[in-house]
């Protein structure tokens, strides 16, 4: 499986077609994916993979906090919860998606702020601060106190527990409390003093994450960007015999690369349209605040912290002799509300698509990004045909905004403050085996849900409103 899905053997006078997106409201995919129909499926990868990838585990240092909405106060824990890094390495993050769900085990990505709800959020710089300023980067406690004003000290929990807190003022907008006064007083400290810090870097990517061209010609280049010391290169496995290598500009084969390096994808002259993919490997600490999205619609997490961790990125290419030559990736983009879909032609010929009703066509040797707009939590599944057989589909959800607190609903806790499952009833789900890695319904309208607020599990009953940003 290669990052972004690219067009497979398009050559001749045949343009690939982009099929009419088929939408599945109260179908939640497991993540935005790219499948080549019959060969791959939803939980294998994620499109334009960059970065850690992490499964979540629990709250490990958190205290409580109580959030006042319309229906009365509710107190839940707060605090910092733990990753476990594929490949090894431990991340510790703070939720920004409060009113949304947190699923057990669930998977998570590092990306963009603009792929989550901090894309649209004013504030999303100033949590960033409160990371850089708080607990666990500040682990001098009594330090932590003597700035925020408080004589008698911070316990580890009031220390995560007052900075969760703060976050959730800005990532949801929430009227909320910390429940200790030593963590409130902190809260308040943090909220008060932060100030827009610019997005960090992702810690391993890819650019482009597609490429195209001919046969005999260097397909790229790819530029890494890392904030590792470097990463080493894996070309595509059958390389070997197919004559395919990954090279540098001077033709020279690359096993390493920092910073900065520049790929190419260096194909056969004599070679028949296809593609390849390639990956890159390091290990670093992700820089903190960098987000994590689930592949489940669990909520959304900031990084506060990070071991060594182990960070890839991937990328493809694709050729042809004649004929339109695509390379398409694609994002989301949650301030835009919708799904980026970026075409490049690398080909002698017109490529054409169709896209949501609407016609496209890119000339030789031009590129063209279309948004596809899309209704929060929309399931979505787009499926590229084309010549030689080419059939790929696209698919996952949106899911780019908090839930709001306003939401009319009834709450129960219960007692244990680690993430619980989504289980919604309906007639095509078990509800024994939700909560795994696999693809969890989650539908709209009138439902009962189990849900995780900062690690908190809830039973809600009542209608879903989006939560404005600003």
């Amino acid at each position: 499986m290669f990052s972004a899905f690219s067009a497979l053997s398009v050559r001749g006078r045949a343009a690939a077609r982009l099929a009419a997106a088929t939408f599945v409201s109260g179908l939640l995919a497991a993540g935005a994916t790219v499948a080549v129909a019959g060969t791959a499926s939803a939980d294998e990868a994620a499109p334009n993979q960059r970065g850690a990838t992490a499964t979540i585990g629990g709250l490990k240092t958190y205290g409580d906090a109580v959030i006042h909405d319309a229906g009365g106060d509710l107190q839940v824990p707060a605090g910092l919860f733990e990753m476990s890094v594929e490949g090894g390495g431990t991340l510790q993050t703070y939720c920004v998606d409060l009113y949304n769900p947190t699923q057990k085990d669930a998977k998570y990505h590092e990306t963009d702020w603009s792929g989550t709800s901090l894309g649209a959020n004013k504030g999303a710089g100033k949590i960033r601060w409160i990371l850089q300023n708080s607990y666990p980067q500040v682990n001098d406690l009594a330090a932590l106190a003597a700035r925020a004003g408080i004589a008698s000290g911070l316990t580890e929990q009031d220390a995560a527990a007052g900075t969760q807190v703060a976050i959730w003022r800005y990532s949801d907008h929430a009227d909320v409390d910390a429940a200790d006064p030593q963590a409130e007083k902190l809260a308040d400290y943090l909220e008060k003093s932060a100030r827009d810090l610019a997005e960090p870097a992702v810690s391993l990517t890819l650019d482009p994450p597609a490429v195209s061209g001919r046969p005999g010609e260097l397909l790229g280049p790819v530029t890494v960007h890392t904030n590792a010391a470097g990463a080493t290169v894996t070309p595509p496995a059958d390389a070997a015999t197919s004559g395919l290598r990954i090279v540098g500009k001077d033709r020279r084969p690359v096993t390493s690369v920092s910073n900065g390096g520049e790929l190419y994808f260096e194909v056969p002259e004599d070679a028949e349209a296809g593609s390849a993919d390639l990956t890159a490997q390091a290990s670093t600490t992700v820089p903190v605040g960098r987000a994590f999205a689930s592949e489940s619609r669990s909520q959304t997490q900031i990084l506060a912290g990070s071991s060594e961790s182990t960070v890839s990125a991937a990328a493809s290419a694709t050729w042809a002799k004649e004929g339109a030559v695509p390379a398409l990736s694609a994002t989301r983009n949650c301030t835009e509300g919708g799904l980026d879909i970026k075409a490049v032609n690398r080909g002698d010929e017109e490529f054409a698509f169709e896209l949501m009703g609407t016609e496209y066509a890119i000339a030789a040797g031009e590129s063209r990004t279309v948004t596809v707009p899309l209704q929060e939590d929309q399931a979505y599944d787009f499926t590229i045909t084309g010549a030689d057989g080419l059939a790929e589909r696209f698919t996952g959800v949106l899911d780019c905004r908090t839930r709001s607190s306003e939401m009319g609903a009834t709450t129960q806790t219960l007692s244990e403050p680690s993430p619980a499952t989504v289980a919604v009833p309906t007639t095509d789900v078990n509800l024994a085996e939700t909560g795994s890695s696999a693809a969890t319904p989650l539908i709209a309208g009138t439902a009962i849900a189990l849900v995780v607020i900062g690690g908190a599990a809830l039973v809600l009953t009542g209608r879903k409103q989006n939560r404005a940003q600003d």
